[in-house]
């Protein structure tokens, strides 16, 4: 199955939670408010924990990191998964873009790894 199938079900599964959010989630206004929420609430609600870090340039780029995310867990006994990994986390980008999206931010959002079972998302807002 390509990435952007992956990437694509991540979105739509992103756009449903967005819609089953309590309605004064959807009052989000500021961007640093919405990338909290989804470090905190969304993340607990989805992987049972919270992102480990958020930091911005305070120009509409974050990074989210994760130090143990729990679809890179089981591999992380050896190195020679680190080039596999980006593949378990085109879903979740899609996930993260699909919340955004029904939150009322256009995104891109990529992901990576440097070591097992850190990785990090990197979502630039998209100004219109």
């Amino acid at each position: 199955m390509s990435l952007s199938v992956l990437e694509g079900m991540g979105f739509r599964v992103g756009q449903a939670l967005g819609e089953r959010l309590p309605r004064e989630t959807l009052s989000f206004r500021e961007e640093l408010d919405v990338l909290k929420f989804l470090c905190k609430d969304l993340w607990v609600a989805v992987f049972q924990k919270q992102m480990d870090g958020l930091r911005t340039n305070h120009q509409g780029t974050y990074v989210l990191q994760d130090n143990s995310f729990p679809l890179l867990v089981p591999m992380a006994s050896g190195l020679q998964y680190v080039e596999e990994a980006p593949k378990f986390l085109a879903f979740t980008c899609g996930l993260l873009c699909g919340t955004l999206h029904t939150l009322g931010f256009q995104s891109l959002v990529t992901a990576s790894v440097t070591a097992l079972p850190a990785c990090r998302f990197q979502v630039v807002i998209l100004k219109s």
